[in-house]
């Protein structure tokens, strides 16, 4: 049976072709064409492999984020005082960093997105509810049991419930819909949304678990909250339905900005464990390893329930449950770290509350990554299983069943004499 090279791929389907291409007829003008053409596929071959330095820069611009967030830790635990008192965070970080983030935010928000999902009312209610609602009632309770059992530390435990609490993710779940083949439609208005609504819902929910002890002033928070994330976002918005010209920057250098984003957030990162590691802690690497464990084990159950309950609800319709199944489970670092910062930025553990989201993030990624090429098949399977249905209910039926006029028989039994 011949290879199926649309599955393969082109490189399997070319070499015959490249055969025929380089095909010199045997004359006496040509003699050497023969030795020269091995030996110039082999350099084109060696050519083509890129370099070590070539890899590892490729590495670097795929985990750019990654990498400099570990950079940031490792900073931050050889010199504390630097992020922690000299850069001013208080400042630099809480104030400056976290308005330019959500400012940029409120500036990419899509709210003509939202009138879409009307269309697809009970299936949005029911990510956001997922998202929300299931995944940060389950955590709290799991981070319970952690605690009351001295499993986990409490300030890496409240982490867990913090990250629970967040919106999705807007460019990852967009990204790896797509991928998956999944509705990208309806992960853009669901992310779009999600972060909108996480703006008010996340700092209730983890004031609401986590309550509110020693030194945090509610009004204080809610009044910060208002200047730091709402009205930057508010201010966005603003700009992007008045000054189209600033939009149309914005555009334009888009890749630029998001950079500056990450850069933002990588610099909130480091002043957050410069103060965590310069106040001290009572979390071990043990603890660090634990917290991997657990947050690796809750996602892999969240999606697992996620894909149950999207199959039971949504069974006929694939594209839908895959943009589910990333939206239902994802966790934004863009909104989360500032946010936390803003509710706990005189707290000493709030390194600790940060951690579980820095490792919740990067393993959202690698599990998400590991079944959009799965899941994009189980897509397309779906598809012809349901298109195959269709067929068979429109089939016509036998010609002895259907009813045909006595009068039409007659003319063709006429037409036949």
């Amino acid at each position: 049976m011949a290879p199926n090279t649309e599955e393969t791929g082109s490189p399997g389907a070319s070499e015959p072709d490249m055969e025929k291409s380089v095909h010199v007829p045997a004359d006496e003008t040509t003699p050497s064409a023969d030795a020269t053409s091995i030996p110039s596929s082999g350099d084109d071959s060696e050519q083509k492999k890129p370099s070590f330095a070539a890899r590892l820069c490729t590495f670097y611009r795929q985990n750019e984020f990654l990498l400099l967030v570990i950079a940031a830790i490792l900073l931050a635990r050889a010199y504390p005082p630097l992020g922690a008192e000299y850069l001013a965070p208080h400042i630099t970080a809480t104030w400056i960093a976290v308005c330019i983030i959500f400012l940029f935010a409120g500036l990419g928000l899509k709210t003509e997105e939202f009138s879409k999902a009307f269309q697809q009312i009970w299936f949005n209610l029911f990510v956001q509810g997922f998202n929300f609602g299931v995944v940060s009632v389950l955590v709290y309770s799991i981070s319970l049991g952690l605690k009351s059992a001295s499993i986990l530390s409490e300030d890496l435990a409240d982490g867990l419930v913090v990250a629970a609490s967040l919106p999705m993710t807007i460019n990852m779940v967009m990204v790896l819909t797509k991928s998956a083949g999944g509705d990208e439609s309806l992960a853009i208005v669901n992310a779009a949304a999600g972060n909108l609504i996480g703006v008010f819902l996340s700092p209730l929910l983890i004031l609401g678990y986590l309550g509110v002890e020693g030194d945090i002033d509610l009004a204080t928070v809610f009044l910060k909250l208002v200047i730091r994330v709402i009205l930057p976002v508010g201010v966005g918005q603003l700009i992007q339905k008045t000054m189209p010209k600033v939009v149309a920057f914005y555009k334009k250098h888009k890749k630029m900005f998001k950079k500056f984003q990450e850069y933002c957030l990588v610099f909130i990162v480091y002043t957050v464990f410069c103060r965590t590691f310069e106040d001290g802690s009572d979390s071990s690497i043990g603890d660090i390893f634990l917290t991997i464990l657990f947050v690796f084990l809750i996602l892999l159950s969240l999606m697992v329930l996620a894909w149950f309950l999207l199959n039971l609800l949504f069974r006929d319709k694939p594209e839908m449950r895959v943009m589910g199944l990333y939206g239902c489970t994802h966790k934004t670092v863009a909104m989360g770290v500032p946010l936390i910062n803003a509710i706990y930025e005189d707290n000493s553990a709030i390194g600790l509350y940060t951690l579980p989201l820095l490792i919740w993030h990067p393993m959202q990624l690698v599990i998400g990554t590991f079944l959009a090429p799965r899941l994009a098949a189980y897509v397309e399977r779906e598809k012809l299983r349901l298109a195959a249905d269709e067929d068979v209910e429109t089939e016509p039926k036998d010609p002895e069943s259907l009813d045909i006029p006595k009068d039409e028989t007659s003319t063709f039994k006429v037409a036949e004499t």
